[in-house]
């Protein structure tokens, strides 16, 4: 366990600096968690379970001091697009399997581990993982586009999607699209003159403030409704992995994705700050961070780049930052749920589409053209 070497050295003046990264990770994770939790289909607080539990999880066991573990758009999308035909329509299977699928995830990091998988990283070319982040942000963002413009949207595939949004062009609400695009103008601003703070939190209560005195409910404009205040209830996964078929590949899926994107993150951040990362360990974090996501009925999670900048630009020296962070999501839930009944849906689909932004790389895909029109 990583935390019993960081924590006797721990030293008391990187304190100020882990509560402050906590609290401003924990400002960026309530827009997100919730954004990407709908994008899953499921229950927006369950996404911020998944920042919660599993920021825990990964500072017990994980190597990066860096490293922010929660919901990421690439796993939304895998869930989404895999375990609704699972479910056959049963909502309350829809969320159980989503949540085995994060225990599967915690077993199988379990063997990696056991088997020093960890050379996997090394066999993912740069041209798959620039090709397959741009097709993931171009799918999440077409599942957004619809709650953007205030049209039903529709279709199973990219291109079914496509069609049918051309074909509701004429019934976009424009009122819900002002909203949006408001949303996501001060989000892309916000991202170019305050690097690091938390923008999304100050866009998603400028829309809560706003539809609250306006009511825009009233006038067409979808908001999120209730979420449930409290804790997640502790207990392990309502269904036998034997009893849901395509389980175990759903969850490889999402370890593969996750572990390669954890990693690549972490390795960033070791090198800026002159720390080690041990790859292999990193298995037992994500895992660790899985099963307590899991535990708390929430869906796979992993690090991401965007949340670990958000974390590491705001001062995080060491995993008690995610503490802290967790320990903040928890007051949150207990008492400032009732604030977010008038969120807007389209400033939840503004903040999606700002956040998958940079998953297409385009300075990247130019330069795989100039290296080698295969790879391209």
């Amino acid at each position: 366990m990583p935390v019993l070497t960081w924590l006797p050295d721990y030293r008391l003046a990187w304190l100020g600096g882990d509560t402050m990264a906590g609290a401003t990770l924990a400002a960026y994770a309530v827009p997100v968690s919730l954004a990407y939790a709908t994008m899953a289909g499921l229950p927006p607080q369950v996404g911020v379970y998944g920042y919660l539990l599993g920021g825990i999880g990964y500072a017990l066991f994980g190597s990066s001091r860096q490293l922010a573990v929660g919901p990421t758009s690439a796993i939304s999308l895998m869930i989404a697009g895999t375990v609704g035909a699972m479910a056959a329509g049963d909502a309350a299977r829809y969320a159980q399997i989503a949540s085995l699928a994060a225990f599967t995830v915690a077993m199988l990091c379990v063997v990696a581990w056991a088997l020093r998988l960890s050379t996997l990283v090394k066999l993912i070319s740069d041209s798959i993982r620039v090709g397959f982040k741009a097709g993931a942000g171009l799918t999440i963002a077409l599942t957004q586009v619809p709650s953007f413009l205030g049209v039903p949207g529709g279709g199973h595939n990219s291109v079914e999607r496509i069609v049918t949004l051309g074909g509701q062009l004429g019934q976009i609400d424009w009122l819900v699209a002002a909203v949006g695009s408001a949303a996501l103008l001060l989000l892309l601003a916000g991202e170019k003159m305050l690097p690091g703070r938390p923008v999304a939190l100050g866009v998603v209560v400028l829309g809560i403030v706003a539809a609250t005195v306006f009511h825009l409910g009233a006038h067409g404009v979808t908001v999120t409704g209730l979420i449930p205040a409290g804790l997640p209830a502790l207990r392990g996964p309502d269904l036998p992995i034997r009893d849901v078929e395509g389980i175990l590949p759903l969850a490889g899926g999402c370890l593969l994705l996750a572990y390669i994107e954890g990693v690549s993150a972490a390795r960033s951040f070791a090198r800026k700050h002159g720390t080690r990362l041990d790859v292999r360990q990193e298995f037992l974090g994500l895992g660790a961070a899985n099963l307590f996501a899991a535990c708390g009925q929430g869906y796979p999670v992993a690090g991401g780049l965007s949340q670990s900048a958000v974390n590491d630009q705001a001062g995080a020296r060491s995993p008690l930052a995610l503490v802290v962070a967790s320990a903040t999501l928890a007051l949150c839930l207990l008492f400032l749920t009732g604030l977010l009944q008038n969120l807007p849906k389209a400033v939840l689909a503004a903040v999606v589409l700002a956040a998958v932004r940079g998953l297409i790389d385009v300075r990247a895909l130019a330069a795989l053209r100039r290296i080698s029109r295969i790879d391209f």
